[in-house]
């Protein structure tokens, strides 16, 4: 397998402040010449505009996602995979969310099976499935991710990740998120670790199971601001899940930009390419720009959203050559 990548911008990230066409999104994201691909699953009603926008510009849609509530949801997931590899997807990301269809918290062995469900179906469809970390899914708790990891390779089929490190790094020194995880008295006791800096990390620990199949980059700065600019559907200021990669004109970021709020972002993403690259089996292929637009990211923000996720890609492309010169340890 080559050990490069195909370079994607999520499709709510292209957008500068007010919403586009489909084909404007498609037209932006190409012209900017820093990405391979169209990172968004062709929305409802929308199919034909985005299969269209697709051919027109030369950029295919290689991934995209849906959420999914086990037990409402198992007969949809064949109809999306099927949708997505119509319009030239090779991988579909399922965010699972944390409560069954019957109310209560989906168990670790609700969560295996619903993966091999997916992944059985991927298999016969020819589509690579994955699982996501993530707010509001079973994930959310980090602490489950490596045992159904281990639950999945029991069954003898690889359990494939999609790294999103910003929600782990908007819960480091943070009471509150750590509480939305169930996680805080773990941590404070040192029993879980967050930190990617400290030794024995819960990050460190997915990147050397070596079953990251996508990286998303997204910088969450450690006990960030929350985005005051757009309300969650629960009334509240969305959440701490995007800091601007590059600094915000002046004007358009409503607080002081630290670029060290950022380092962290930048050394997990160079962590897992030395592991991509000193690992001739690592599954990593996929890559994208996940700066958008919601309410727990950067909904109603006065900088250029699309501006930022160009410069996320033009930095990981800078970077990965420039991993690629280092001498392997």
């Amino acid at each position: 397998m080559s050990k490069d990548f195909s370079i994607g911008c999520n499709g709510r990230g292209a957008i500068h402040r007010t919403p586009l066409s489909v084909d404007d999104q498609f037209r932006m994201v190409k012209e900017s010449g820093v990405f391979d691909h169209f990172d968004r699953m062709p929305q409802p009603g929308e199919e034909k505009e985005y299969l269209d926008a697709a051919h027109k510009h030369d950029l295919p849609i290689t991934t995209g996602l849906w959420s999914y509530m086990i037990g409402r949801d198992e007969e949809v997931v064949e109809s999306n995979l099927r949708l997505c590899k119509e319009a030239g997807a090779e991988c579909h990301n399922l965010m699972i969310l944390k409560h069954h269809n019957q109310g209560h918290i989906v168990t670790d062995q609700e969560v295996v099976d619903f993966y091999k469900l997916a992944y059985g179906l991927g298999e016969k469809i020819g589509i690579t499935i994955g699982f996501e970390v993530h707010i509001y899914m079973w994930s959310e708790d980090q602490r489950r991710i490596t045992p159904v990891a281990e639950m999945v390779r029991k069954e003898g089929i690889p359990f494939n990740f999609v790294l999103d490190h910003s929600h782990v790094l908007l819960k480091v020194d943070n009471a509150e998120e750590q509480d939305a995880s169930g996680i805080r008295a773990d941590v404070e006791a040192g029993k879980f670790i967050i930190d990617p800096y400290e030794e024995g990390n819960v990050v460190d620990e997915w990147i050397n199971q070596n079953m990251t199949i996508w990286l998303q980059i997204r910088p969450a700065s450690p006990n960030g601001p929350k985005n005051p600019f757009e309300m969650t559907d629960t009334g509240s200021y969305g959440r701490a899940c995007q800091y601007p990669f590059v600094r915000p004109e002046p004007g358009e970021w409503h607080l002081p930009w630290s670029a060290y709020r950022v380092e962290p972002c930048k050394e997990i993403v160079r962590r897992t390419l030395r592991h991509h690259r000193d690992n001739p089996d690592s599954p990593l292929r996929w890559i994208t720009t996940d700066m958008i637009d919601m309410p727990d990211y950067g909904g109603g923000v006065n900088y250029s959203i699309f501006d930022q996720n160009v410069a996320i890609a033009t930095w990981f492309r800078k970077t990965w050559d420039e991993i690629k010169s280092e001498p392997s340890p």
